[in-house]
């Protein structure tokens, strides 16, 4: 394998590794959220914020840890003839079906690019270079947020699993050439049933 392509791959899992680990603590954040909400709605004015702010974390953390979890192979997968697949067969099926997923990912960071290109409106005056940001768009709600911020994410979130796909494809060649890639890939370590 060329040193570009395991460079890829170092790369993208220590990336990924690290937004990953900080994104599981956006679940305390969510539970800090939800708890604010449920005593403000007791004792005091129920906040306005809670309910969006609550949305946007568990975002945040669903979509930057989607790499994470795909690195550690704890994606959800149909199991009936996999797992006794020979370490190549795997990677051959893997090699395959991660181009369908390829391209959902590439239509996914299309629409989130679009969608983030809206919500900051970003117009671009002729024969100017550097986009002008306009009127930036807000959440219809009464708490009223700006929205590019979670769009921003949504789209950090959907490269970097494509990226993370396509170290998996790189490790998946790898193990069809014979060629070990270590990692945290499902593919990095031979498993081996314990016998009982």
């Amino acid at each position: 394998m060329p040193a570009w392509c395991l460079a890829f791959v170092r790369i993208v899992d220590a990336v990924n590794y690290r937004i990953g680990r900080m994104a599981m603590y956006l679940f305390f954040a969510l539970m800090g959220i939800l708890m604010w909400s449920a005593i403000s709605k007791q004792l005091f004015n129920p906040s306005l914020w809670t309910l969006e702010m609550a949305q946007f974390a568990m975002v945040a953390y669903y979509i930057l840890g989607g790499p994470y979890a795909m690195q550690m192979g704890q994606q959800v997968r149909m199991d009936l003839f996999y797992a006794r697949w020979s370490p190549r067969r795997q990677a051959l099926t893997d090699a395959i079906t991660v181009i369908a997923l390829l391209i959902y990912l590439a239509v996914m960071i299309w629409g989130a690019w679009d969608s983030l290109v809206y919500s900051l409106q970003l117009k671009w005056p002729d024969g100017s270079l550097l986009p002008q940001i306009g009127r930036l768009e807000r959440s219809p709600t009464a708490w009223r947020p700006w929205l590019w911020p979670i769009k921003l994410t949504l789209f950090i979130g959907f490269l970097l699993m494509l990226l993370q796909s396509l170290a998996f494809l790189i490790r998946d060649i790898a193990t069809l050439r014979g060629v070990h890639i270590p990692g945290a890939h499902l593919h990095s370590e031979p498993q081996t049933e314990d016998a009982a």
